[in-house]
């Protein structure tokens, strides 16, 4: 683990058991490092069942200047790797370690890059409701697995729902402008910070890990915090 300054998420409260260590985790669920990410995590959190992780999902976009109505995925892919050798470069190592971890991402199924503002206001309420990685799951798994559209209400409402939330108390508030305001200030915060890619994992609120790192390596981060 590499050493940060601490505060990176001290003005982004939550509720820690005694005994407990918060991980924060800056991810954006279209981000498909941040996926593998999770998965890897997954793996070692399910390898050491007293492990001492509080988990909180920060919000970060991968690309905070997306439109609000987002853009065809192709589009989007040639803008960002400039042609299909570029994309096929970029696509080639995302695809073997999805493959590795059973995740199984069906990129071809997507037609378009949302803008990820909502999924991220979902995250926020799910975390009042300690709903948080459920929700997270269930966007990834939309997008990635499935080609949903995750700026979609409807396809917002769905993956609350599954997770045990009230879907017509998430179908009001993402027709308002409730906590868009707050889900843009921690951005700005967690940039201002220094935090510049995703995954990017918080621990204790001053150890930086960045990346999708291997099961492995969580495990010897539980190990060496639980002193086995």
């Amino acid at each position: 683990m590499t050493t940060q300054p601490t505060g990176v998420s001290a003005d982004q409260p939550a509720l820690q058991d005694a005994g407990q260590i918060r991980l924060d985790i800056f991810a954006d669920p279209v981000c498909p490092w941040c996926m593998i990410g999770k998965a890897e995590l997954d793996r070692a959190l399910e390898s050491r069942p007293g492990h001492p992780f509080q988990i909180t999902w920060q919000p970060f976009r991968l690309d905070p200047q997306m439109p609000p109505a987002g853009m065809p995925y192709p589009a989007y892919m040639k803008m960002k790797f400039k042609d299909e050798a570029g994309i096929i470069a970029a696509m080639k190592p995302v695809m073997a370690a999805s493959e590795r971890l059973g995740l199984w991402i069906n990129p071809s199924l997507i037609e378009r890059m949302p803008n990820t503002l909502n999924a991220h206001r979902l995250l926020y309420w799910a975390g009042l409701e300690g709903a948080q990685t459920p929700v997270m799951s269930g966007l990834m798994r939309a997008f990635w697995r499935e080609g949903q559209n995750i700026a979609n209400p409807d396809t917002l409402v769905a993956i609350g729902e599954k997770a045990g939330m009230d879907g017509e108390m998430i179908r009001r508030l993402l027709a308002s402008d409730a906590d868009r305001d707050e889900i843009l200030r921690r951005e700005i915060h967690a940039r201002e910070r220094g935090i510049n890619s995703v995954p990017t994992f918080i621990v204790a609120d001053s150890h930086v890990v960045s990346g999708a790192q291997p099961a492995a390596l969580w495990q010897n981060v539980i190990d060496e915090l639980t002193g086995q």
